[in-house]
């Protein structure tokens, strides 16, 4: 099933933002699948899915709102780099 959400807004929202309603659409739609990925709530390809994109291209998104796309701790990203070492 198809939901849809409806957000009021009036057109100083497009004067500020320099958007026609369209482009405003897609940026909202992407801001709220980037917020939901960053928060932990949706995976990468639910939220693609939801900002209405390919995965790769809301990976670049992700990137460009400084998101990181993998969650790796130090120790694991030592134990990676350690381990690339060792076969070089």
């Amino acid at each position: 099933m198809i939901r849809s959400l409806t957000i009021d807004y009036g057109d100083e929202v497009l004067l500020a933002l320099g958007m026609t309603p369209d482009e405003f659409s897609k940026e909202a739609r992407t801001l709220i699948a980037v917020k939901l990925y960053e928060m932990g709530r949706l995976s990468t390809g639910a939220a693609a899915g939801l900002a209405n994109l390919p995965k790769p291209l809301f990976l670049t998104k992700l990137a460009a709102y400084g998101i990181d796309t993998f969650d790796v701790s130090e120790d694991e990203l030592q134990r990676d780099v350690t381990s690339a070492r060792r076969h070089l």
